[in-house]
């Protein structure tokens, strides 16, 4: 299985210290924890796409080429770009530029965003919201296999024989939907062959199960082969020596980064600390404790979804580098060398 990390890059405020980290810092600090990756021997790299004042990255691509500059091995993608209001021409051809400079370590997780400022920033009319993801995947999938492309569609100019440059130096692009939980999103990816990146941020993982079956389904309806359905998985993780250490340590933070996420939506609920036990207990999906627990978290999702990638959403709710420089490094010494030996028997 590969094992790796993505971040949004919100700005959260550190509840312990009440400082938030200038948006220049925080940029510092995701493509130095790119190389710290790399250099530790994890397989991916994500970075998210938001275009607020509370996130610092709004362009995945930009960020994403600077850390590729800084990186030999790992893989660079997206996670997730906001498909429906992005022109998939020039989302294609950044990541193809990505690739070039790379050598190779380009991908897409595309969405349909859970945040919807893009759509008024950019023009497009939030009651399209999934005809402008349906016709963007496909334009996209087109763009990876062909050079010179003819394409007609509703949203954006025609396409007639238009060069697409550059080129990446995969053969394809890899490409993946993102999926929160809609089955329709599920059906969608296996039906375009795609990637499944599965966002599980809470409660009993096999609740999820179905949508993996509908995902895998609809794949082999719409005629691909087995071996080319990957499932991933992405997850909010904190990782200590001890798993009451961790959750010591990890609530006042999840409580914090829920707090200001809610309130971006609306909404005004604080998580108690019953709330968050409950999250983190062992028969859950959130992946805090012990190297151990997380481990055992990760292997009880294989068995039920057999998916071949896991994500690690670490940075969150305002955490310091420090705090995260050091669960990187659990997760990538302790964590992810069990993982890849249980899962590759």
């Amino acid at each position: 299985m590969e094992i790796g990390i993505y971040t949004f890059g919100d700005l959260g405020p550190n509840p312990l210290t009440g400082e938030t980290t200038s948006t220049s810092q925080r940029l510092k600090e995701i493509i130095e924890l790119g190389k710290m990756a790399d250099e530790a021997g994890l397989d991916i790299f994500g970075v998210g796409e938001h275009h607020r004042l509370d996130y610092a990255i709004s362009s995945p691509a930009v960020i994403l080429s600077a850390i590729a500059q800084a990186t030999q091995n790992i893989k660079l993608t997206s996670a997730t770009s906001v498909l429906s209001t992005l022109d998939p021409v020039r989302l294609f051809e950044d990541f193809a530029t990505l690739d070039q400079i790379s050598n190779g370590r380009a991908e897409i997780i595309a969405g349909r965003g859970a945040f919807v400022e893009s759509f008024p920033l950019f023009g497009y009319d939030l009651n399209d919201y999934d005809a402008l993801f349906e016709e963007n995947i496909k334009l996209l999938q087109q763009l990876t296999r062909e050079e010179i492309v003819t394409w007609h569609g509703k949203f954006r100019p025609n396409l007639t024989n238009a060069m697409i440059a550059p080129r990446p130096i995969q053969e394809e692009l890899p490409i993946w939907i993102g999926v929160g939980g809609t089955p329709e999103s599920a059906v969608r990816a296996g039906r375009l062959g795609t990637g499944m990146a599965l966002a599980i941020l809470g409660g009993n993982p096999r609740n999820f199960k179905p949508l993996v079956d509908l995902y895998l389904q609809a794949g082999l309806d719409a005629g691909h082969a087995r071996e080319s359905l990957a499932v991933g998985v992405t997850g909010h993780t904190y990782i200590a020596k001890e798993t009451q250490q961790a959750k010591e340590e990890f609530y006042p933070y999840y409580s914090n980064y829920w707090s200001y996420v809610n309130k971006q939506r609306g909404m005004g609920t604080r998580m108690s600390r019953a709330d968050f036990e409950q999250m983190a207990s062992p028969e859950t999906a959130l992946f805090v404790g012990s190297s151990q627990q997380v481990i055992e978290k990760i292997l009880v999702q294989h068995e039920l979804f057999g998916h071949k990638r896991f994500i690690a959403q670490m940075d969150i709710g305002g955490q310091s580098f420090s705090t995260i420089a050091k669960g990187l490094e659990l997760l990538a010494t302790e964590v992810a060398p069990i993982v890849r030996r249980e899962t590759n028997k």
